[in-house]
C-alpha cells in the first residue's frame, strides 16, 4: 500500500485558512493509502518555546487532527519526540548533508536574515525533516510550494545515502496541492489570512466562538455598491467571503452568487457566518471533548507504538548499512 506522510508543527493557533488549506484535506489521504500524521514537536524548538505552552499546543494539535476527521483506526497519529528514531536518523542524515546545501534553504535564509544569532538547529533541521519522512518508507509527501525545496533535499539525501551505503531508503514523491481556496484577511482582503495579524478582526480561528465568528464576518471589509459578485480584483472583500463560504460548504461560487442575488451585504454576511459556524461547531465540540481526555492519550500511545515499530526497523537498516554498532553474531 502507498504510504503518505505529513507533519505539522505544534505552534499554536489554527486559523480558518490553515483548516481549509490543510486539515480539511487530510482525511481524504487516509482513504488513499497508509497515512502517517506526525506532530513534529522537535522542529518547533528550533526557536525558543515556553515548555508549558508547547505541551498544550502538542495536545491541542493532536485533538485537532482527530476532530477534523483523522480516524486513528485508519491512520497513524503520533508525536515526533516519542519516537527516538527520528533524532537518531536525523543525525545520520546530517552526516550525509553538506553545509552549503543547508545554507541554500530558503526558509533558513528568511528566518536568519538580519539576526545576529540563530540556533544551529535552524540550519540543520532539514535532515531531521528528511528523517521524519524516510523512516516510514514514504511514497508520497503532500506539501505546499513553501516546503517543496525541503522535500527535494529529502530526495537528494535519500539518493546519496543509497548510493553510498546500498538501497536502504525509499525515495518519496512530492504531491503539490490542487489549486485550492485562497483565504484572505477579513480586514485587508488583498493579503492572506494570518494568525500573526495584529488586527484580531482579520482572522477567524478554528476555535473561535460562534459569537466571535459572526462579529468578525459582519465587520469584514467589503465595498459600497451592495452587489454580491465575484471579482477578486475589483471586489476583493466580497470575493473573499464568497470563497470562504464555497470552500467550507462545497457550494460553487456561481451558485452562491445566485443565492445572494438581490440580498444586501448584511444578509450576505449573515449567510457566510452561518455556514462557517454550522461547519465548525461539531469540530469544536469534538475537540473540547477530546483535548483533555484519556481517549486522546490512548490514541497517541497506540500511534507512537505503531510508529516506533516502523521507524526502528528502518533505523536498524540504516545503522547496519553505515556500519554503526556491533555486528550481531
Amino acid at each position: 500500500m502507498t504510504t503518505i506522510f505529513s507533519g505539522v508543527q505544534p505552534t499554536g493557533i489554527v486559523t480558518l485558512r490553515n483548516y481549509l488549506g490543510a486539515f480539511k484535506q487530510f482525511p481524504a489521504l487516509q482513504d488513499e493509502g497508509d497515512a502517517v500524521y506526525c506532530i513534529v514537536d522537535q522542529h518547533a524548538i528550533t526557536v525558543a518555546q515556553d515548555p508549558k505552552d508547547l505541551r498544550q499546543n502538542i495536545r491541542n494539535l493532536a485533538a485537532t487532527y482527530i476532530a477534523t476527521g483523522i480516524d486513528p483506526k485508519k491512520s497513524t497519529l503520533f508525536i515526533q519526540s516519542e519516537v527516538p528514531a527520528h533524532a537518531q536518523a536525523g543525525w545520520m542524515l546530517q552526516c550525509v548533508a553538506s553545509i552549503g546545501e543547508l545554507e541554500r534553504m530558503t526558509q533558513f535564509k528568511d528566518k536568519s536574515h538580519g539576526k545576529e544569532s540563530v540556533s544551529a538547529a535552524l540550519l540543520t533541521y532539514p535532515p531531521l525533516m528528511a528523517a521524519d519522512i524516510l523512516l516510514y518508507n514514504t511514497n508520497i509527501v503532500p506539501v505546499g510550494d513553501d516546503q517543496k525545496q525541503h522535500i527535494e533535499l529529502t530526495r537528494d539525501l535519500a539518493e546519496r545515502f543509497n548510493k553510498r551505503y546500498g538501497d536502504v531508503l525509499t525515495i518519496p514523491e512530492i504531491q503539490l496541492p490542487k489549486a485550492g481556496a485562497r483565504i484572505k484577511s477579513l480586514q485587508e482582503p488583498t493579503k492572506k489570512m494570518s494568525k500573526s495579524d495584529p488586527n484580531t478582526k482579520a482572522t477567524i480561528k478554528l476555535l473561535d466562538s460562534a459569537k466571535d465568528i459572526e462579529k468578525k464576518i459582519k465587520s469584514a471589509v467589503t465595498d459600497s455598491d451592495g452587489i454580491v459578485a465575484f471579482d477578486a480584483e475589483n471586489k476583493p472583500g466580497v470575493s473573499n467571503l464568497l470563497t470562504i463560504e464555497s470552500a467550507i460548504s462545497g457550494v460553487s461560487i456561481d451558485d452562491l452568487v445566485k443565492k445572494y442575488e438581490g440580498v444586501g451585504y448584511g444578509g450576505f454576511k449573515q449567510g457566510v457566518a452561518s455556514a462557517v459556524i454550522d461547519h465548525l461547531t461539531p469540530i469544536q465540540e469534538k475537540f473540547y471533548n477530546l483535548v483533555e481526555s484519556s481517549e486522546l492519550d490512548i490514541i497517541l500511545d497506540e500511534g507512537a507504538e505503531k510508529a516506533n515499530a516502523i521507524a526502528s526497523a528502518t533505523l536498524k537498516r540504516m545503522e547496519a548499512a553505515m556500519g554503526l554498532g556491533r555486528a550481531r553474531r
